[in-house]
């Protein structure tokens, strides 16, 4: 965490801002640089993706009266009866979200393990007492990948830029993550070889604890048979390891009954 100054502080989800006319905050966070500037008539939003060598593990917020440089892209929203204030919700990404163990992973047949895995969010720019929504942008840049049995049978999901990983606290905990824990469940009579697989991250809610980090509840698949057949179940709430949590976003979409587990399913492991 950055240390908080009169100009500079550390950035809050879900936490109302109140700007006045002319008055520009700037975010930094993961690889996004933000700038939302209140007007009389009109909201600016500018952001730029930034390159960055070491993942970053900081979210800073600034408010002030300097633009970026015009060279920026501006989206231009007209004000509608709202009170000045700004808030930043995450979210979950919109597909499902590959994860590769650090390594590929081998569970014998009766066994079974428990990943953690960080995802990346996207941010959603929400204002007035309504929250109106304005704009979302991702935090990282997401790269899409394709999950399947063959080029015609599969499911385009996004690729996390993070590994999963057996022990909780070699999880980086960043402002702009979710954590996950997934737990596989072998039932089969021989080993299961866990290279990649995606989960439904479209289906989680996020949950924000007393430290501030995001997690979301956990996953438990379990192979019977084959892979195709693999069954999936969503926790109702968070893993006590995360602590004392509020939650603070729904999931994207609504569980929907057989229809779309069953597809979820069908691709999860490639």
């Amino acid at each position: 965490m950055t240390e908080a100054t009169e100009s500079q502080r550390d950035g809050i989800w879900a936490h109302s801002y109140q700007l006045a006319s002319g008055q520009t905050q700037q975010h930094q966070l993961g690889h996004t640089r933000l700038w939302v500037t209140l007007l009389d008539l009109e909201w600016q939003i500018r952001q730029q993706k930034v390159e960055v060598d070491s993942d970053p593990d900081f979210w800073t917020e600034s408010v002030g009266h300097t633009l970026p440089s015009a060279e920026i892209d501006v989206q231009r929203f007209v004000r509608s009866g709202d009170n000045g204030s700004v808030s930043f919700y995450p979210a979950m990404a919109s597909l499902p979200t590959v994860i590769r163990p650090y390594q590929p992973l081998t569970v014998p047949p009766g066994a079974r393990c428990v990943l953690y895995v960080g995802t990346s969010l996207w941010m959603k720019i929400c204002v007035g007492e309504d929250k109106v929504e304005l704009a979302e942008i991702p935090l990282a840049p997401p790269s899409l990948t394709w999950l399947g049995r063959n080029t015609r049978e599969g499911e385009l999901c996004y690729a996390s830029s993070t590994y999963g990983r057996l022990s909780l606290e070699a999880v980086p905990k960043r402002p702009w993550r979710a954590v996950t824990p997934v737990t596989i469940i072998n039932s089969r009579e021989k080993s299961l070889l866990l290279e990649r697989f995606s989960i439904p991250t479209p289906l989680l809610p996020l949950f924000r604890n007393d430290k501030g980090q995001l997690w979301t509840p956990g996953i438990t698949v379990e192979c019977e048979t084959d892979m195709n057949s693999a069954s999936l179940q969503i926790a109702t709430s968070v893993i006590p390891e995360a602590g004392q949590c509020e939650a603070i976003a729904p999931a994207r979409e609504k569980l929907a009954r057989g229809r779309r587990l069953v597809r979820a399913f069908d691709h999860m492991f490639g």
